[in-house]
């Protein structure tokens, strides 16, 4: 990752990873609905990938890749676009629980 950066946030867009870094002086929570991506060196080459998922309520711990080798876009795509249909999922079931109890 470049210096000053913490990691990128990442949307699955039409197949496509599209990615937006994030400062490491910018705000601390990922942005509801968004996957951060963070990675460091490993031995032998390989990368350490962790993805945070931000929600309302903050963010979690979504998924751990270690010891990736290569081109991993790949290997975490799969995640981040079921991530983003579950949480368009969640967001409308809370906005109809929230009408049905208005």
């Amino acid at each position: 990752m470049p210096a000053g950066v913490r990691g990128a946030t990442v949307t699955e867009v039409g197949g496509w990873l599209m990615a937006t870094w994030m400062p490491s002086g910018g705000p601390c929570r990922v942005p509801p609905g968004r996957v951060l991506l963070s990675w460091t060196p490993a031995p032998a080459g390989r990368t350490d990938v962790t993805a945070h998922l931000g929600l309302a309520g903050g963010q979690v711990l979504l998924a751990v890749w270690p010891g990736l080798r290569g081109e991993w876009s790949g290997v975490v795509r799969p995640t981040v676009a079921e991530v983003g249909g579950l949480h368009a999922a969640l967001r409308l079931a809370t906005a109809a629980l929230e009408r049905l109890t208005d």
